[in-house]
């Protein structure tokens, strides 16, 4: 039980720390400048013939 205890006590500090942090990223990561016209090629991409 003791390891169990380790883990779960690190996953409830550093865990929820680096979840934030992913999750920061991923939204800066999509409000770059040149996000729009990235994310409106990858929505196309569907309707593109071959």
């Amino acid at each position: 039980m003791e390891t169990y205890t380790a883990m779960r006590h690190f996953a409830d500090s550093w865990g929820l720390v680096f979840m934030f942090v992913v999750f920061v990223g991923v939204v800066l990561f999509m409000l770059r400048p040149g996000a729009k016209h990235a994310a409106n090629e990858a929505a196309q991409i569907p309707l593109k013939e071959d």
